[in-house]
């Protein structure tokens, strides 16, 4: 062990005494270093479990980034460590590798059909330490040119002109914690700064003759403010929100270049609004069209053609993707093919207007891209992404069930209407009568995050190998489900979504294939937070539990993270600056608490993570085995916010699964 852990075991130690009067010894600490991968105390993994594992782990999937040249597509797939850029010219056809990086490539904004230049812009950071770096991969000459400073700085949310002149992003160049959007001219390669008032700011949409743009001020999931800059005077100009506050998402310029298109839950006609509907704002007269005002769910994302005759946009109805399309001006509704029930995404007009490309994936399918034919109503797919040369019919699909929570809904004048929490419940196929399931609740991210019933391999082995059941909730401060749902945890509340696990736990007990007795519960992020929350309030109830990059404290957290986060998770989390709320982290925060973790506990974490640095799970980890109990560790030093290289995303799901092999189903059985 280090000097650094042991010095930092013993203060713990002392930290803790005063909550456990009884402490029993430290249990001792197989440690081993593998490359970029250090363990502790996690055994070898069994050769037959690797090779079960395998067929899963090599699933992989393909998402749309738009079109390239024309008539190509260009995607973002993996076909060794990690995701890279391939174009795919036909139905079917082969995709053509583009990047070759041993870091993964996110963020790809191909150039418009009537740019001066064809290629993509792409980002890129190292290690998982996310200060990406924005980059220019030329079609003609298969170059690639640095176009940011390349330091420890976040560079995101890319734009292009309609010409391809102009390119709008967000640096936190200047001062390394605020946002401000640069401009940068493609030809000469020269960039200006056009917003730089402090906060988080993005760009959002050129004007079609690239003389304004629209930018908007992120403050939280709820909190938005949105405006545009005149790129000849500088000025920026914000828009008035209608009462006072309000979520954005996004916005663009209709054809005209005067009116507007965007997504926000700003009230109408003086009432409020739950979600967040597609509205078109013409200045000129001063009227706001909702277009989704008969769809009660969150409008997600919409994009625009660039011959003007048509708007694509997906609704997220309960966790499922709806595609919507209006042709323009009239917006009047087109029909379009069926589709599989799923996820949508990355929609993407081809440069004639004429078809839709999209990304589908369902709870049996990885993402692939797909091509609508909008006169022709016909849905063509352009890739079939492997599923390990597994049967996928035997994938399962999730029920989506409710279960009830401990407090009413606002509002029910009698009081006695129980609030609901929504869970996709993945259970195993052909259980024999009267055997009892053992249980692992997945807890996503965020908070301000939703489980959606995309595929998973993870998922499926589980339920399919293991004959494990699945449940992941949505709790309370979940997107998707209203502004005031979302709400219901902040700040002070912030247990209240650990009591919606609680309820979950009952209804557990309410079913007769669930075994109560064998539960476990697994989350990353913040889903981290609330696995070690949920073992410290439900000792008794818990058989395991696995942290991935998870918070142990919010007063260190919102002290260690990095400073352009800090603010915004303040907004959700409550300022560790006020005492009062200081003293509320001291008495929930699981570091506190770890004296009551009485259930084996494997926590994973990436050495370059800025949202949720190490320490978090160095501290938790010291202070559960201060305690006497087992915990294993696994510390990726290439890898931050999870593990998007697939060596290291491999040995830590083969290490979770031998986890609840030993844990959750071993002594049972």
């Amino acid at each position: 062990m280090s000097l650094r852990r042991t010095c930092l075991l013993a203060v713990l130690s002392l930290a803790w005494a005063a909550t456990s009067a009884q402490t029993r010894p430290a249990p001792e600490v197989t440690r081993e270093e593998q490359g970029n991968r250090i363990s502790e105390n996690i055994p070898a993994i069994p050769a037959a479990l690797i090779e079960q594992l395998n067929r899963y782990q090599n699933t992989r999937g393909a998402n749309v980034a738009g079109w390239s040249g024309g008539d190509c597509l260009l995607v973002s797939t993996r076909f060794a460590e990690t995701a890279q850029a391939h174009r795919v010219c036909a139905p079917m056809g082969m995709r053509e590798q583009l990047t070759f990086y041993p870091e993964p490539i996110a963020g790809m904004v191909p150039s418009p059909a009537a740019a001066w230049r064809s290629g993509f812009v792409f980002a890129k950071d190292t290690g998982g330490d996310e200060f990406t770096q924005l980059y220019w991969f030329d079609d003609e000459t298969r170059s690639t040119t640095l176009l940011t400073d390349g330091g420890r700085t976040q560079n995101n949310g890319v734009v292009v002109s309609r010409d391809g002149g102009l390119m709008a992003y967000s640096s936190t160049a200047r001062n390394g914690t605020d946002y401000d959007i640069l401009v940068r001219d493609t030809r000469s390669g020269e960039s200006r700064t056009v917003v730089a008032e402090g906060g988080r700011w993005q760009a959002l949409d050129f004007s079609p003759d690239g003389k304004r743009l629209l930018v908007s001020r992120y403050v939280s999931i709820a909190e938005s403010y949105p405006g545009e800059v005149d790129l000849q005077t500088g000025e920026l100009r914000l828009f008035p929100v209608d009462g006072g506050t309000a979520a954005f998402g996004r916005f663009a310029y209709a054809p005209d270049g005067r009116s507007v298109y965007y997504v926000s839950d700003e009230p109408v006609d003086g009432q409020a609004e739950q979600f967040r509907t597609l509205r078109h704002h013409d200045p000129a007269s001063g009227k706001v069209e909702i277009l989704s005002r008969a769809i009660p769910w969150d409008v997600s994302d919409f994009i625009l053609a660039d011959d003007g005759r048509h708007l694509a946009f997906v609704t997220n109805e309960d966790g499922i993707g709806k595609l919507h399309v209006l042709s323009l001006p009239r917006h009047r509704p087109v029909a379009l093919p069926e589709l599989p029930v799923g996820l949508i995404g990355g929609i993407a007009f081809s440069p004639d207007g004429k078809r839709l490309a999209l990304t589908l994936n369902s709870a049996t399918s990885p993402s692939d891209a797909y091509v609508i034919d909008l006169a022709g109503r016909k849905l063509e797919r352009w890739t079939r992404s492997e599923v390990g040369g597994l049967d996928a019919d035997t994938f399962v699909a999730p029920t989506l069930v409710h279960y009830p929570t401990f407090d009413q809904v606002d509002g029910d004048p009698a009081g006695e209407s129980r609030r609901m929490i929504p869970a996709f419940y993945y259970r195993p196929a052909n259980v024999p009568a009267g055997k009892k399931l053992p249980v692992v609740i997945q807890i996503h991210g965020g908070p301000e995050a939703q489980s959606r019933p995309g595929f998973s391999p993870f998922a499926q082995f589980l339920v399919n190998e293991l004959g494990i059941a699945l449940l992941v909730p949505n709790v309370r401060g979940s997107a998707g489900y209203g502004k005031t749902y979302l709400s219901l945890d902040n700040a002070e509340k912030r247990e209240d979504s650990v009591r919606d696990i609680g309820a979950l736990l009952d209804w557990i007990a309410t079913q007769p294939d669930l075994d109560l007795d064998r539960v476990g519960v697994y989350g990353g992020s913040y889903g981290g937070y609330m696995v070690l929350a949920t073992m410290t309030n439900y000792p008794e109830r818990i058989r395991a539990g696995v942290d991935i990059v998870g918070i142990s404290h919010f007063g260190t957290f919102l002290k260690n993270t990095e400073d352009y986060r800090r603010d915004l998770r303040r907004a959700e989390y409550g300022d560790e600056r006020d005492p009062e709320m200081a003293a509320f982290f001291d008495r929930i925060s699981p570091l506190n608490n770890a004296a009551k973790i009485s259930a084996p506990l494997f926590v994973a974490q990436g050495k370059n993570d800025p949202r949720v640095p190490w320490t978090e799970a160095e501290q938790i980890v010291e202070a559960v085995r201060g305690n006497g109990q087992p915990v294993w560790y696994v510390l990726f030093n290439d890898e931050g916010h999870g593990f998007r290289k697939k060596t290291n995303s491999d040995y830590f799901t083969a290490a979770t699964m031998l986890f609840w092999q030993q844990h959750l189903l071993g002594a049972a059985e």
